[in-house]
């Protein structure tokens, strides 16, 4: 039973560091396109990025006015169970990762964001990325 809680408190730690990527592939993303476009990064145009970070944010703020919780969350907690034992890293993710706010709060900034991103494709229109 040990190995079990070892091996599911591990699996809760990678699932929370796979959720810390999306939060940095949704907030960085947004910042990367602003400073792209001031540097002349031709990336940030690629549309396959920009279509993926739109979806990202937009499943985000979905789960938000509907009212579901993130699956990440739900795995994590599920796995930590009644035990809620973190790495040092998976502690401090969870720190920056996680507020006690009000929920209309989250849904409040979620769409907000979502907005800031769909108002990049006008100011920042995806298009073809030119290759050297």
């Amino acid at each position: 039973m040990h190995t079990t809680l070892i091996s599911e408190s591990i699996l809760a730690d990678l699932i929370l560091i796979v959720h810390f990527g999306f939060v940095l592939f949704v907030v960085g993303g947004l910042a990367f396109i602003w400073m792209g476009a001031a540097a002349g990064w031709q990336w940030v145009r690629s549309s396959r990025f920009r279509v993926a970070h739109l979806a990202a944010i937009v499943f985000v703020a979905g789960e938000a006015i509907a009212g579901i919780w993130c699956p990440l969350t739900l795995w994590e907690a599920q796995l930590r169970g009644a035990h809620a034992d973190k790495s040092f890293v998976a502690h401090w993710i969870h720190r920056i990762l996680f507020y006690d706010f009000p929920e209309w709060v989250f849904t409040t900034v979620y769409l907000l964001f979502a907005l800031v991103v769909a108002a990049s494709w006008y100011y920042v229109p995806p298009g073809s990325v030119r290759r050297k």
